[in-house]
């Protein structure tokens, strides 16, 4: 990390960020886990058990964010999310909305309503032909109806504790706009044509790696690098997820963040599973970088809301 900043180390442990499973009903171009219908890995119900302990025996940790692939396609979502709210976390779930008309996932968006869970949704564009040519054909009309739906029950509407926030990925290489701007575009766009509000937008940047990756030739590659690394705000260094996350993958090991997961970056600590989670120890551990986290850098960073409020300055 430039500016000064190296070595990162975490500061606190607010969220735990679990990957049930890389499963998914969809197939994203960008998707850098390389999530899909065929994809079998799936989190145990005895990793999950031992997911809960950790929530339980650590007060410190407020939030659980529920990954996959689709998270809900995992036999244990329900029960995951139901526990952490009964031990009084937080429960964030990302979801891609066509997930919601997937067999047995329709009760879904009332399950999550009932529950007060806060939902990031993916909607990489406001148009049917970017979305569709992103995420496959139908997905949009997809989309727009799980608005809807969530709409209809409470999600992204003022006076209401039901919070819907967008998730927006760029095609391919090309690199986010203004996040206020998309932001304004996405909540005016889709009001005029579907009457559809939310509350917040994201604007990430695509990770090089998995499915994206690949599709890559090695000078797109080092082309699309070297510009991340030109855009490097330093600014954003002080509210990294890594600085205040752990993840978890579907077999239990801890990860300094989803990417690092990914590529099979261990912690700098060791590679440690669920059973050896240690708070004091891995809120001031030293997190492990390479060059992919410059996707984290550019422009006000990826923090996708829930930042705490960090005590001490940047190392």
């Amino acid at each position: 990390m430039e500016g000064g900043h190296y070595p990162l180390r975490a500061k606190e442990i607010s969220t735990l960020v679990v990957n049930l499973g890389n499963r998914c009903n969809l197939r994203c171009s960008h998707c850098f886990v390389e999530a899909s219908p065929e994809r079998t890995e799936e989190m145990s119900l005895e990793t999950v058990n031992k997911v809960l302990d950790v929530l339980r025996e650590n007060p410190e940790i407020t939030l659980l964010e529920v990954m996959g692939g689709a998270p809900e396609l995992s036999p244990h979502f329900r029960y995951i999310v139901k526990s952490a709210l009964e031990l009084g976390k937080d429960v964030k779930v990302p979801s891609n909305l066509a997930v919601y008309f997937e067999p047995g996932m329709e009760d879904i968006p009332r399950f999550l309503a009932e529950n007060q869970v806060k939902i990031l949704a993916s909607l990489p564009h406001y148009t049917e032909e970017v979305v569709d040519r992103q995420r496959g054909q139908g997905t949009y009309k997809k989309a727009v109806a799980a608005l809807k739906m969530l709409n209809e029950l409470g999600y992204g509407r003022e006076g209401t504790a039901l919070e819907l926030d967008i998730l927006f990925n760029p095609a391919g290489t090309s690199l986010a706009p203004d996040q206020q701007m998309l932001e304004k575009a996405f909540k005016d766009n889709l009001m005029q044509m579907h009457g559809i509000t939310f509350n917040h937008l994201y604007a990430l940047t695509n990770i090089p790696a998995g499915r994206l990756g690949k599709s890559l030739s090695r000078e797109e590659k080092d082309a699309y690098m070297r510009e991340l690394r030109e855009k490097y705000n330093p600014e954003t260094v002080k509210t990294l997820m890594c600085s205040y996350l752990i993840s978890v993958s579907p077999e239990g090991r801890l990860f300094d963040c989803d990417c690092a997961q990914m590529l099979g970056v261990p912690l700098k600590n060791g590679d440690l599973s669920i059973d050896e989670f240690d708070y004091g120890m891995l809120s001031r551990r030293e997190i492990a970088t390479t060059q992919q986290c410059f996707t984290c850098t550019v422009g006000i960073g990826q923090s996708c809301g829930d930042v705490p409020e960090l005590e001490h300055s940047v190392a």
